[in-house]
């Protein structure tokens, strides 16, 4: 083992910690999501499984379920947002769509809204803040269906 493997193991164990007291692990499918909030309040058909995701930075992983028929409202992302769809499909509000095994990465200052007609499942890596815009779910669901 080299010298900084072997250092960084003493460390860990002079302090007591082992490896499993610094990881968090969730199988999507069976994870415990709770409602996902935004502005404060329960997004409708969306939940989540914070996994690293700090709110103070909008920095971290977590994973994001829409539930059939489940859109987001329309955001800007102020950093980077990565998402893998694990699985269903996703469709962006330029029409783009995803489906399972697809990575995505929208750079910073993009703006965009999401809907998943059949439900979805997606790991994202965001990386900085996002900020809501004006329009609603139910109004973005029904322009959807008029494409």
């Amino acid at each position: 083992m080299p010298d900084k493997r072997k250092k960084a193991a003493r460390s860990s164990q002079v302090a007591g910690l082992q490896l499993a007291d610094y990881r968090t692990q969730v199988h999507f499918a069976t994870a415990q999501y709770e409602p996902y909030l935004m502005n404060g309040k329960p997004h409708p058909g969306l939940f989540w499984r914070n996994i690293s995701h700090d709110a103070a930075t909008g920095t971290g992983l977590f994973l994001i379920k829409f539930e059939p028929g489940a859109a987001s409202a329309p955001h800007v992302h102020h950093g980077y947002e990565e998402f893998v769809i694990l699985d269903g499909e996703l469709t962006d509000s330029d029409g783009a769509r995803y489906a399972a095994g697809d990575c995505v990465s929208l750079k910073p200052g993009s703006s965009h809204h999401s809907v998943s007609h059949t439900g979805c499942i997606a790991l994202v890596f965001a990386r900085g803040a996002l900020e809501v815009e004006a329009a609603t779910p139910s109004a973005l669901r029904n322009s959807e269906k008029e494409q």
